[in-house]
């Protein structure tokens, strides 16, 4: 360890056996200058500017954690952190003995003690205690150990593996390509016949494609945004290759598994309702597949937007009532909502370049209902459609 890294380990210790510090920060009703300068008086500068940091850091993340007030993360890890709701979902497929390789501050480690014993692994001094403090704000300390190694030093292999590559190596932003996280793909396919079954979890927007045969990728979103892309191996892998999971703010999860060769479906022209997929359904190739599903069509070969003419109701679709069709022209649309009775309006497109704030400034808005314009290719045309929400 680094006397750098060592410094701030003890800083963080001596923080932590300083709660008091936290209840002082909430209740003061002052500048940000003014509690800078009381707690000063009795704490020591590195102190307080690790306690305000941390702080912070807690109210963000409140977005992800139910416990986000006690818990412990630096920017770098709550950023890379697991939504509680993505983790629990995970955690469920575990059981027995797991590693979760590069687990940072405990995200899904915590939620995999729920279901079985767990071996945190991180080269991270920092992020081990963090784990370790989180485990104990989640009631599930007994259920896990920490180890600070660097994986190539850590051989063991009994059980499954839970593994979250960094996907900010080095002081670098994010990294897309798969072959670029730590550790990059070629170790991760070398871990996977090592283990009895697991689950490496990787961006979204990644290269995923190909890389891992005989596995099952799972597209996870949570409240209408991709999150992860998850991939199964061993005997935690499904039977079907691909999967697409929506989780409601709430906890609520739908899933659908197949091929995204499994179905085809008709285009046709817009019906009485159009449906934005959920991005899971997108990103997992499986938009053909769930469109069978509930019997929807298709507006375009490229599109991603689905119709119907009767209603559907499908936690994968956010279903919008088609009210005008108009083409996808400024001077038309600008004449449509002189006369229409919208005083907000929500403007959606995913494959044609518009400037959805330049637009909306050109738009008569003086009315009290709440819209939709949703601009899409309709069998090669661009077309506008005037909606509301369903």
């Amino acid at each position: 360890m680094s006397s750098e890294s060592s410094s701030e380990l003890d800083c963080f210790r001596q923080l932590h056996r300083t709660d008091e510090i936290f209840a002082i920060i909430q209740q003061h009703s002052g500048s940000e200058f003014q509690l800078q300068n009381q707690l000063r008086k009795n704490y020591s500068q590195d102190l307080v500017r690790a306690a305000l940091t941390l702080s912070e850091l807690r109210t963000r993340g409140r977005a992800k954690f139910s416990q986000a007030d006690q818990m412990w993360f630096d920017r770098k890890s709550l950023e890379q952190s697991t939504p509680e709701l993505v983790s629990r979902h995970k955690s469920a497929r575990f059981s027995g003995t797991v590693y979760d390789f590069c687990c940072g501050m405990g995200g899904d480690l915590v939620a995999l003690a729920k279901e079985a014993c767990v071996i945190g692994v991180d080269l991270d001094p920092i992020l081990c205690q963090f784990a370790v403090w989180n485990s104990e704000v989640y009631g599930v300390s007994e259920m896990v150990s920490l180890i600070n190694s660097p994986l190539e030093e850590f051989q063991d292999r009994q059980g499954r593996l839970h593994i979250d590559p960094d996907r900010r190596p080095g002081s670098g932003g994010k990294v897309i390509r798969i072959e670029d996280y730590l550790p990059g793909l070629e170790t991760l396919l070398k871990l996977i016949p090592q283990f009895q079954g697991g689950a490496i979890k990787l961006s979204p927007a990644s290269n995923f494609a190909g890389k891992f045969p005989e596995t099952e990728t799972e597209l996870i979103s949570l409240n209408g945004e991709c999150k992860e892309a998850t991939i199964w191996f061993g005997d935690l892998a499904g039977e079907q290759e691909f999967r697409a999971t929506a989780i409601s703010k709430t906890g609520e999860v739908n899933s659908i598994a197949g091929h995204p060769l499994d179905a085809f479906v008709n285009i046709t022209p817009p019906g009485s309702y159009i449906y934005d997929p959920d991005p899971s359904v997108v990103r997992s190739g499986l938009l053909d597949v769930a469109a069978s599903q509930y019997s929807l069509s298709r507006l375009d070969s490229e599109e991603e937007y689905l119709t119907s003419t009767s209603p559907v109701d499908s936690a994968f679709f956010r279903r919008f009532k088609i009210l005008a069709e108009l083409p996808n022209n400024e001077r038309e649309i600008r004449k449509y909502f002189r006369t229409a009775s919208f005083g907000q309006l929500e403007i959606k497109c995913r494959r044609i370049p518009v400037s959805i704030e330049g637009l909306r400034r050109k738009l008569s808005l003086k009315g009290e209902a709440a819209g939709v314009l949703i601009i899409a290719r309709l069998e090669g045309k661009a077309r506008a459609l005037i909606c509301e929400r369903e």
